[in-house]
């Protein structure tokens, strides 16, 4: 990740030199003779995004204490491998509620009638989802 965060600032140094070479050349220009300011604060605020990157980058570099077992190229799978929840597999419910999605969209693009069968669906499933491991084999 360090070797990514040397390459932005580099990046950022080319398009400030970038801009430095722009403003040359559009005063040496003979038709003009002057700035082009539209594509003088292009290349500029590229140069000053792609700043913001490194040194948002460099920031959680630092902040999280050097190279993640993710980022080197010797670590073992259990290195870095924390503990992320629990999740169902076998349940239905998360499709159900994606395909409540789905109708909701598509009934705001064909009609709005539509909508309120997504939202009761969505709220079935929803609830479903939430009270999946209160009714039943699971319950607890």
């Amino acid at each position: 990740m360090n070797a990514n965060i040397k390459l932005y600032w580099i990046l950022a140094v080319f398009f400030a030199l970038l801009t430095a070479v722009y403003i040359v050349w559009s005063l040496v220009d003979p038709l003009h003779g002057r700035i082009e300011w539209v594509g003088t604060f292009g290349i500029a605020l590229s140069g000053v995004l792609v700043a913001f990157v490194a040194f948002y980058l460099s920031q959680v570099h630092k902040a999280q204490g050097g190279e993640l077992p993710e980022d080197t190229l010797s670590a073992n799978i259990d290195d870095g491998d924390p503990e992320l929840g629990f999740f169902s597999p076998w349940s239905w419910w998360p499709i159900m509620l994606a395909a409540s999605a789905a109708l909701l969209f598509l009934g705001l693009a064909v009609g709005f009638w539509i909508c309120f069968i997504a939202i009761g669906i969505g709220v079935i499933s929803l609830t479903g989802w939430v009270y999946e491991y209160y009714r039943g084999l699971f319950a607890r």
